[in-house]
């Protein structure tokens, strides 16, 4: 009998044991010759269901054996836990076949070391601010509602009391529907009821312009958590606002340059703008454009994707509080463009066939010589080219050439497959401009700029006088949103960081790119170029990245979810002008072509930099430039473009610094020209004015 038990207990034991064994079988897939499509699939055995799948993937439910949308060649972790807490975990590699993806995978994992400089958070890694986002209460909005629904809904009768304590699942209050009917509203959260209606009050009329632009209008109730719960991403990770470095060094440089320099770009705003309309234009000054088409090329340089798309992501993310954070950083980033332009002119070498070469490389390089810094400003400057030349390959070329086309077959269907010979057509329009040069880049942007401008800022105007009425719930969402946003959209210092990001992200200020256009200015007096200079961030963010966040706002588009960028820009102006869509794709392509011819002369300046001045070397790059146009519209390249579009930013970093280091000698380059400016001894219609009185 004891044998009999011994044995029983042994069988027993071994099941149990062998029950506990989690097996797990693994499906890679990669369906085709496409990035990012790469797919596995988990069966597994064992343990005691049901289980629990932690992804690296972010975006892969806790619950779901299946990940998709992977890149191919990148190791993705697993970890498979049952209902009694046992574990494993696995690693899988999806291996990636394709040419494309061998280049994808191979750069996904360049890109998140460079994110790990560019966005690291040294407050959440000192522990000073916790990025964390927490919910502290739960909004109840009205059952089924969504961004342009067309009904009108009144709390009818409340079934809770208000300070009640509800648990998730009961029934709160009944809404009646001006449509017919009636809906019940559930609690979502356990915790304490806070009416924000009073019974018999209207929730959201979708007639009341109100209601359409006001953030949370289809809310009836919110439920106070009893701690504070941090929302977390689909795989379990919580989500966090943080701070990024790169965000922190270009708004913190162009404070210093704003105070350092007393507020030019205010007081100097007037001078820069008769600069910039030909009031002191020299034609035999040295240079090679004038200052109107040295800022036309800036501008095109710097107005492109970001203030459509770009300006949509950040007021989806920090909401209409983001355009207040957004105006203030690109007000400082004037500044920033004054200081960088304005040693672009005055370290510039112009040589006897007329050709100038200027910009960061030669004010880090020879400026900081001249404080005995040698070695440091090689160093800085060769960095700094060698980012330039990849950013203008990349996020000035491929990436321009790819958005453009995506978003013109977006509209235009019979475009759909035939990336290769528009990038082909694109590629011989780039050619038939930047092979004539900066002289040649600038005839055409001076012309293109205030053209695509015009037609955007008009239809812009067009949507918000249409919707002149939502005037003061827009401002009013803009000014609570800047100071008072909910903790869905990351408290105050999320939605500041949301608006100065895309700000500094839009108008390149302490980039250093616009220095080598300004470069080619005609002048002799080096603060001349760098007042014009500072009205591109004004001209960038401070009016066109508004006017898209206004006509967002205005619309009631920014409550929109689940549609991406560009669209919703195009959904907005769509809704006025029903045609406009197909204007913006054109606008879309302008706006690309532009930054494409710019690019090109910023790439070429750094690489004539690395590998010598002469005419051969600049036609190798030129040719070099027009091959990438093709690839970027013809291929999909994911993580390179995200790479390369990352290399603007890195710029920051060697120009910053020697910006800092040559600060003092630009304030006072500015305090001689104006005291000279006063006297009239500057320009030559100046003089010539003076002597004829």
């Amino acid at each position: 009998m004891r044998k009999q038990f011994l044995s029983l207990f042994f069988m027993l034991f071994s099941i149990a044991l062998f029950a506990q064994e989690l097996t797990v079988k693994e499906n890679l897939i990669n369906p085709s010759n496409k990035i990012n499509d790469g797919k596995i699939s988990l069966d597994v055995t064992g343990g005691t269901p049901p289980y629990m799948y932690k992804w690296s993937n972010q975006s892969t439910s806790l619950k779901s054996n299946t990940s998709e949308n992977l890149t191919e060649g990148v190791d993705y972790t697993v970890t498979v836990t049952d209902a009694s807490g046992n574990s494993v975990t696995h690693t899988y590699n999806i291996k990636a076949e394709s040419i494309t993806e061998i280049f994808n995978g191979t750069m996904t994992p360049a890109v998140a070391a460079l994110g790990s400089v560019l966005f690291w958070d040294p407050f959440a890694a000192t522990g000073i601010y916790d990025p964390v986002v927490y919910a502290d209460v739960k909004l109840i909005p009205v059952p089924g509602w969504s961004a342009g629904v067309d009904d009108k809904f009144t709390l009818q009768q409340w079934l809770k009391p208000e300070g009640a304590h509800v648990n998730k699942g009961d029934k709160i209050a009944v809404i009646s529907k001006a449509s017919g009917g009636t809906v019940d509203a559930f609690a979502q959260a356990n915790g304490e009821l806070k009416y924000l209606v009073k019974e018999g009050g209207v929730i959201y009329n979708s007639e009341n312009k109100k209601h359409i632009i006001e953030q949370g209008a289809q809310f009836l109730a919110e439920v106070k958590y009893d701690e504070p719960i941090p929302l977390t991403h689909p795989n379990g990770d919580p989500q966090t606002k943080n701070i990024p470095f790169i965000v922190i060094w270009l708004v913190l440089g162009a404070t210093f340059f704003t105070l350092r320099m007393g507020f030019i770009n205010i007081r100097g705003f007037r001078h820069s703008l008769e600069l910039a309309k030909g009031k002191y234009d020299d034609p035999d000054a040295p240079g090679q454009v004038t200052h109107f088409q040295a800022l036309a090329t800036a501008v095109s340089g710097t107005v492109g994707l970001g203030n459509i798309a770009g300006v949509a992501v950040a007021v989806s993310l920090g909401g209409a509080g983001a355009t207040m954070w957004m105006i203030l950083a690109g007000l400082l980033g004037m500044s920033s463009k004054f200081v960088e332009c304005t040693l672009g002119v005055k370290y510039r070498n112009i040589l006897p066939d007329g050709r100038v070469f200027g910009g960061p490389m030669n004010y880090l390089r020879y400026g900081l010589e001249k404080r005995n810094m040698k070695g440091l400003g090689k160093v800085l400057a060769v960095f700094f080219a060698i980012l330039a030349v990849g950013a203008s390959f990349g996020g000035g070329n491929m990436f321009q050439a790819n958005q453009s086309f995506e978003q013109l077959a977006g509209q235009f269907p019979v475009l759909a497959g035939h990336g290769f010979w528009f990038g082909v057509v694109t590629a011989l329009l780039v050619g038939a401009v930047i092979l004539g040069g900066i002289s040649s880049i600038a005839k055409v942007t001076e012309k293109i700029v205030p053209f695509m401008a015009g037609i955007y800022v008009l239809a812009a105007l067009v949507v918000i006088i249409v919707n002149i009425q939502n005037i003061g719930p827009a401002f009013s969402a803009i000014y609570e949103g800047a100071f008072s946003p909910s903790a869905l959209k990351g408290g105050v210092i999320g939605v500041l960081i949301v608006g100065f990001q895309r700000a500094a992200f839009s108008n390149e200020a302490g980039v250093g790119s616009a220095a080598i256009a300004h470069s080619a200015a005609k002048t002799n007096h080096p603060p001349s170029e760098g007042f014009v200079a500072l009205l591109e961030p004004f001209i960038d963010t401070v009016v066109v990245c508004t006017l898209t966040a206004l006509v967002l706002i205005f619309t009631g588009m920014h409550e929109r979810e689940g549609i991406a960028g560009a669209q919703l820009t195009s959904d907005a102006f769509g809704s006025v002008i029903s045609w406009f869509p197909y204007v913006l794709a054109a606008a879309v392509f302008l706006f690309a072509f532009s930054t494409m011819i710019s690019w090109s002369y910023y790439g070429m300046r750094a690489w004539t930099f690395l590998f010598g001045k002469s005419r051969r070397t600049e036609i190798v790059y030129k040719i070099f430039f027009m091959v990438f146009v093709v690839i970027g519209a013809s291929v999909s390249l994911g993580a390179v473009l995200d790479f390369s579009d990352m290399m603007i930013l890195a710029m920051s970093f060697p120009n910053i610094i020697g910006l800092y280091i040559m600060s003092g000698e630009v304030r006072e380059d500015l305090r001689e020209y104006f005291r000279k400016l006063k006297a009239g001894e500057l320009f030559k219609k100046q003089r010539e004015a003076k002597e004829t009185a």
